[in-house]
C-alpha cells in the first residue's frame, strides 16, 4: 500500500481567528494555558521532560493507557493476546484510527514507533532486550516476538511518564535516534499548530475532528479522550507573579503549577479555583554526575547524603507549608507497594557526621558545580538548599543559574567541570515515574544509555531483569527489597521528599482529571 505524506489543502482545518477565539472561550472555543516550563523538545518519545510529555498527550496516542489503579487498559489497541508459551504477543489496532495528515494508522507505524521508543526509554530498553522483533503481519496487527516470556509487557506499553511509547508515522519513527523529531504528526485528540509555535514563547493546539475516542469514561491516561475544547493556546510566563496576576485578571485560564507563596492570594479570588490534580505527588531528587570526581566515589555520595535534611528541601519548595509535603526516605514513592523507607539511617541530617564521613571518603577539594534552573520555581529552591549545605560541609561548590532548556542540554555532556561539565542537578518526578524498578530512571544503572548522570550498576540491572521474570508479587517484593538495599550503598540519586504542586484555573473551567499529567481532554467551560 502506497502512503501519502503531504496533506492536501482540502484536509486542512482553518485556524480559529484569534479575536474570535478569545471572545468565545466560554463556549468551549479556547483555553489559555501556562505550562510549567518552555517546550523545547517536541518529541515525547525522546525526552523525560514533563512539559514535553504533556504536549505529547495532546498530539499523540498510545496503544495502552494506565488507569488510576495502575492497570493497563487498551487505548489505540482493540485487544491483545499472548501465545501459550508467552513469547508472542498480538495486539490488534482499533478501527478508524487516523493521523493528523489524513493517513490511516497502520500496524507498521506502531511497530516502528515501538522500536524507536524501546531503544531510548529506560523501561523500553528492558523490554527491548528480550524482543526478537516488532512486526506488522497485516495493517491492524502488531506482533511482538520475545526471546523469553515478559509478563509485564502491557504495563510497559502503558507507562504514563518518562519517554512515552507514542505511535507516530513509520517514516518519522525511522528517523535518526540521536535527534528528536520536530514534525508533529500524531493521531491524538489535538493537532499541533506548527506555524504558530514560537519556542520560548507560545504554542497552539486545535481539536482534531478525525479523532475517535473510546467509549469508556476517561480514567487517567485511559478511556475516552473526548476533546471538548476547540483550541488550547500555551503561553510561557517564567515570572510567577506575572502569571498569577494574569490568571486573577482573566488574561489566562489555567496555570499548571502555582508557587506556594502565591496560593493565599489566588484562594481569595472568587473567580479562581485552586486544586490538586496529581494526588500521587511529586518527588524531589538530587542527581549526581557519576562519571567525574568527586561523585564517581560512592563513599563521597553516601557522605553527602548523610547530613542532608529533607525538611529543608520540602520547606523551601512549598513555602514551609507542611500540609502539602512529607518526608520520604525511600527510592520508590512512599505510599506505594515498594515505598519502604529503608534510607533513614543513611540520611540523618547530622552535618558533623557528614563532614567526618566526607574526610574519610577522601574528598580532596574537587570543585562541585550545581546546575540550577532559575526559571522553574518548583525546582530552583533545591539547588539553593544544596549549595548552602555543601558549603557547610566545606566543599568547593559553585551554583550556576540557568534556564531549564540549557540545563537539559548541559546534563547530557560528560565533560569535567573545568571544561563546562557539571556535578549535581535537581528536578522532580511524578510518583508514577519511578513506581517500580524497571520504570525508574533514578535507580537504573544503564550508564550513558540511561537517564542523565551516567550511573552504571550491573547488579541493579541484573535484579531488574529478575524482577521482570518472576511470577508472583511476593517474589517481586523480595527482589525490590534487595535492589533497594544495594542502591542505598550505591546512591544513584538522593530523594528529597514528596510534595504536591497545586494547579489553578478560572472558575467555570471544569473536567480537569485527577491524574499524573494535566490532560487536555474532558475539560470544558460551564
Amino acid at each position: 500500500m502506497r502512503r501519502r505524506h503531504i496533506l492536501g489543502a482540502a484536509a486542512a482545518v482553518a485556524a480559529i481567528p484569534r479575536r474570535f477565539a478569545i471572545a468565545a472561550n466560554r463556549d468551549n472555543k479556547l483555553v489559555r494555558y501556562v505550562p510549567t516550563a518552555d517546550l523545547s523538545v517536541l518529541d515525547p518519545s525522546w525526552t523525560t521532560t514533563q512539559v514535553s510529555i504533556t504536549h505529547g498527550y495532546y498530539v499523540f496516542d498510545t496503544l495502552f493507557g494506565i488507569d488510576h489503579t495502575q492497570t493497563p487498559r487498551p487505548q489505540m489497541a482493540e485487544a491483545a493476546s499472548v501465545s501459550d508459551d508467552g513469547r508472542v504477543w498480538s495486539i490488534r489496532l482499533r478501527d478508524g484510527l487516523t493521523f493528523h495528515d489524513g493517513e490511516k494508522v497502520l500496524a507498521r507505524d506502531a511497530a516502528a514507533s515501538l522500536r524507536r521508543w524501546a531503544a531510548r526509554d529506560v523501561y523500553g530498553q528492558t523490554l527491548g532486550a528480550v524482543v526478537e522483533a516488532f512486526e506488522a503481519p497485516d495493517d491492524r496487527t502488531i506482533r511482538v516476538k520475545l526471546k523469553r516470556p515478559f509478563p509485564l509487557i502491557l504495563d510497559t506499553l502503558a507507562k504514563p511518564n518518562g519517554m512515552l511509547p507514542v505511535v507516530m508515522p513509520e517514516r518519522l519513527a525511522n528517523t535518526d535516534l540521536s535527534k528528536p523529531n520536530t514534525e508533529m504528526i500524531g493521531s491524538g485528540p489535538y493537532r499541533f499548530m506548527k506555524n504558530e509555535f514560537v519556542p520560548g514563547s507560545s504554542a497552539a493546539y486545535e481539536k482534531f475532528d478525525g479523532y475517535v475516542p473510546r467509549q469508556e469514561p476517561p480514567d487517567w491516561a485511559s478511556g475516552g479522550k473526548v476533546a471538548k475544547i476547540a483550541r488550547y493556546e500555551w503561553k510561557i510566563i517564567p515570572d510567577s507573579s506575572i502569571a498569577a496576576s494574569a490568571l486573577a485578571k482573566g488574561e489566562i485560564d489555567w496555570w499548571e503549577q502555582v508557587q506556594p507563596d502565591l496560593l493565599p492570594m489566588l484562594r481569595k479570588n472568587p473567580d479562581v479555583v485552586v486544586s490538586n490534580f496529581n494526588t500521587v505527588g511529586f518527588f524531589g531528587t538530587m542527581r549526581f554526575n557519576h562519571l567525574n570526581p568527586p561523585f564517581n566515589n560512592a563513599a563521597i555520595r553516601r557522605a553527602v547524603r548523610l547530613g542532608m535534611n529533607q525538611d529543608d528541601y520540602m520547606s523551601a519548595v512549598t513555602g514551609n507549608d507542611p500540609s502539602i509535603y512529607r518526608t520520604c526516605k525511600a527510592l520508590f514513592p512512599c505510599g506505594t507497594p515498594y515505598g519502604e523507607e529503608l534510607g533513614e539511617g543513611g540520611m540523618t541530617g547530622d552535618i558533623k557526621a557528614a563532614k567526618r564521613a566526607l574526610d574519610d571518603a577522601g574528598y580532596k577539594g574537587e570543585k562541585v558545580v550545581i546546575l540550577n534552573p532559575a526559571d522553574v520555581p518548583t525546582i530552583a529552591p533545591f539547588g539553593q538548599v544544596t549549595y548552602d549545605y555543601l558549603r557547610k560541609l566545606g566543599m568547593n561548590v559553585e551554583l550556576q543559574e540557568m534556564d531549564w532548556n540549557t540545563l537539559a542540554q548541559r546534563r547530557t555532556k560528560p565533560d569535567p567541570v573545568e571544561k563546562g561539565g557539571w556535578s549535581i542537578f535537581h528536578n522532580w518526578w511524578l510518583g508514577t515515574s519511578f513506581i517500580n524498578p524497571a520504570i525508574s530512571p533514578v535507580l537504573r544503572g544503564l550508564g550513558a544509555k540511561g537517564w542523565a548522570g551516567f550511573f552504571t550498576d550491573d547488579k541493579i540491572e541484573q535484579l531488574t531483569e529478575q524482577w521482570t521474570t518472576v511470577s508472583s508479587d511476593q517474589e517481586r517484593m523480595q527482589v525490590v527489597h534487595a535492589m533497594h538495599l544495594h542502591a542505598l550503598e550505591a546512591v544513584p540519586t538522593v530523594v528529597l521528599g514528596r510534595f504536591f504542586i497545586l494547579t489553578a484555573h478560572r472558575k467555570g473551567l471544569t473536567g480537569i482529571l485527577e491524574s499524573t499529567s494535566p490532560y487536555p481532554w474532558n475539560v470544558s467551560w460551564t
